[in-house]
């Protein structure tokens, strides 16, 4: 099949990707393009001045710098259809984001459409079931981030913020519990099961823990399931639901602000961090090193960054208040990100008000 010439349009926009320093092709731009990934070519150039526009060139080149032979930008190119922000580009994150949340269970062989539900005694065995297929082959992970920090902060002599939460979000009995809200939701988790799991790996004050197993009794004797109302509440067909169902806008946003923060937290961690420990003190000190960070914030190029953004993607979007506190987290790394201003230039000594005109002395007033 004979391709059709490059437009004197693709031309221009590879000439100016050129100047930026990349190489691209033409067949290139097309691949972007069916990606929706790059506008489509009418949408390049300025409709007043017929220059090619800025953003345009600014997104080829991004692409071209994140292209690579036989690899994935992986969610990079989330990033793209949320910043596009069209009923189409939406539909593409729906798509991916489900793709993403349900292939835990896909590699394990569990169809979640398959499960069964209700109370019924074979109904629970055959979740119990699946939830034990998909622990199959899982590795162990002995600590997380938060672990490996403090004991090399040991080691160095420095003082970190005191715990507030398990040791390990990761550690098997946590992950046990967890497969099976999954599959079931937390109808086959009762909250003492709960409770009990996270207070066998609880690194904070045991105060803390009491707190929660009082709130839960004092919301049952007052008729109120808190167990109900997570967001694990119906499992991962909850989480799916929460994404097939949201508004474009909103899904198209909760994406740009998942992938602007673990973007800034990548940055901060790599390029401050290891020379300036208070900075990272004072990440760690906020609640969102806890709710977010440790079971998601951070997402490298491929599946387990997929994964990461996909989970802070559903806690933007299901969680109340999670939203304002990744935007005001957010708003920390960009604060810790700047550098530091540079001292103020000695003033003029203002001269004395009476030496002013009458009208300036009013204005200074």
């Amino acid at each position: 099949m004979t391709r059709t010439p490059p437009s004197a349009l693709e031309l221009a926009l590879v000439a100016e990707v050129a100047a930026c320093g990349f190489t691209i092709s033409v067949h290139q731009l097309e691949r972007w393009r069916g990606r929706l990934w790059l506008a489509p070519a009418e949408q390049w150039s300025d409709a007043e001045t017929g220059q090619m526009r800025p953003e345009i060139i600014h997104r080829a080149a991004w692409l071209a710098a994140l292209a690579k032979t036989g690899s994935s930008i992986s969610w990079v190119g989330w990033v793209f259809w949320a910043m596009n922000d069209t009923p189409q580009t939406a539909g593409r994150l729906r798509e991916a984001l489900t793709e993403t949340l349900q292939r835990p269970f896909q590699r394990a062989g569990v169809d979640i459409t398959q499960i069964p539900q209700g109370d019924g005694n074979d109904a629970f065995a055959a979740r119990q079931a699946a939830a034990d297929q998909l622990l199959i082959g899982r590795r162990a992970i002995g600590r997380d981030l938060d672990g490996i920090l403090r004991t090399h902060a040991a080691a160095a002599g420095i003082d970190m913020p005191e715990p507030r939460s398990v040791s390990n979000p990761f550690d098997k009995t946590v992950v046990e519990v967890g497969a099976r809200l999954m599959v079931g939701g937390t109808d086959d988790v009762s909250p003492e099961e709960l409770t009990e799991a996270w207070e066998s790996v609880w690194a904070g004050k045991p105060e803390q823990i009491e707190r929660i197993r009082a709130a839960h009794v004092a919301a049952g004797c007052s008729g109120v399931d808190l167990h109900s109302r997570s967001p694990l509440a119906d499992g991962l067909r909850g989480l799916l639901h929460s994404v097939e169902e949201a508004d474009d806008r909103l899904l198209c946003a909760a994406v740009r602000a998942c992938t602007k923060g673990s973007g800034a937290l990548m940055k901060v961690l790599m390029e401050r961090a290891g020379d300036e420990p208070e900075i990272l003190l004072r990440l760690m000190d906020d609640p969102m090193w806890d709710q977010w960070v440790r079971v998601g914030g951070i997402a490298p190029i491929g599946r387990l960054g997929e994964a990461a953004i996909a989970l802070s993607t559903v806690q933007y979007l299901v969680v109340p208040g999670w939203a304002g506190d990744l935007e005001r987290y957010l708003m920390l790394m960009e604060s810790l990100l700047s550098p530091p201003a540079a001292p103020a230039a000695p003033s003029e000594p203002a001269a004395d008000s009476s030496d002013r005109p009458a009208a300036e002395r009013g204005r200074a007033r």
